[in-house]
């Protein structure tokens, strides 16, 4: 009678842990993976508020007038978009600067998320974690216009220029991946320094995603262009990066996965990334 009378005590006790867990949860946003992340309430760098990441200086058509603390641009809404589904208004965001090289370094962090134009790869989600992507860039080619690149209509036309990347940039691998050029292109430090190496002429063109190549052409070297894109239907999907094993990246991915599934992702990605469609394709 006695083990009857246990028995029957635990399983009220299980009933009862059971209906509380249930109402817990329904004052939470679900995460990937079963997480609950309560809005506001997340265990962040800075007790109360979110503290986003990205580099300096911040560029258009990502951030505008390299300030993102103003949600203009198309990384800059979309930080702030993130913000909003886990219950962080404007007022509690707050901006570091993190060099593009230096966050995915393993290491702890000292932001919540870095939004950078940072693909997802293998050997970075080793050493920090991504959460679900929030775009998906092709590589484009960038030469001055009275170059013999600029008058390229196939990849293979691009074999034997002289190529310039960014360190540490995917656009390296794509390069001689998908370009397999003669010789291998040449390695900058910075993104100005492929710039200057571009209106110098050290090098004939260079190869940056999409969206970056139409903002060079606009306003750094307006005297070159967009020779084409590649990689088209495949892309580089872009991720905010988290400190590895973040008790967040769940949470920053269900965010996004919200702002997809509501169409709020693709307003703002039209806005702000609706040129990228119309670079010629190349082969």
């Amino acid at each position: 009678m006695k083990r009857l009378s246990l028995t029957l005590l635990l399983l009220a006790a299980l009933y009862v842990l059971g209906c509380g867990s249930s109402d817990d949860s329904s004052s939470s946003t679900s995460a990937s993976g079963g997480a609950s992340c309560k809005q506001g309430q997340l265990a962040t760098e800075k007790q109360g508020v979110l503290t986003i990441a990205t580099d300096k200086p911040a560029y258009p058509p990502y951030f505008e007038d390299d300030d993102p603390t103003n949600g203009e641009g198309f990384e800059s809404a979309v930080a702030y978009a993130i913000a909003k589904q886990l219950g962080y208004p404007p007022a509690k965001v707050e901006w570091t600067v993190e060099g593009f090289n230096a966050s995915f370094a393993p290491g702890p962090k000292d932001f919540d998320f870095d939004v950078n134009q940072i693909t997802i790869t293998p050997p970075r989600e080793k050493a920090v974690d991504f959460s679900a992507p929030y775009y998906k860039a092709n590589q484009a080619v960038v030469a001055l216009k009275d170059s013999d690149a600029a008058q390229a209509k196939s990849l293979a036309d691009l074999q034997d220029a002289k190529l310039g990347v960014q360190i540490g940039t995917s656009s390296l691998d794509e390069a001689e991946t998908e370009i397999d050029p003669s010789s291998r292109p040449e390695v900058f430090n910075t993104s100005n320094d492929v710039v200057q190496a571009l209106k110098n002429g050290q090098i004939e063109a260079i190869v940056v995603d999409l969206p970056t190549a139409l903002y060079l052409t606009a306003v750094q070297v307006p005297e070159a262009t967009v020779v084409g894109q590649f990689g088209a239907g495949s892309g580089e999907a872009w991720g905010a990066l988290l400190e590895k094993d973040s008790q967040l990246t769940g949470c920053v991915s269900a965010a996004i996965e919200e702002l997809e599934n509501s169409g709020e992702l693709e307003k703002i990605t039209q806005r702000w990334m609706s040129q990228a469609a119309g670079a010629p394709e190349l082969h």
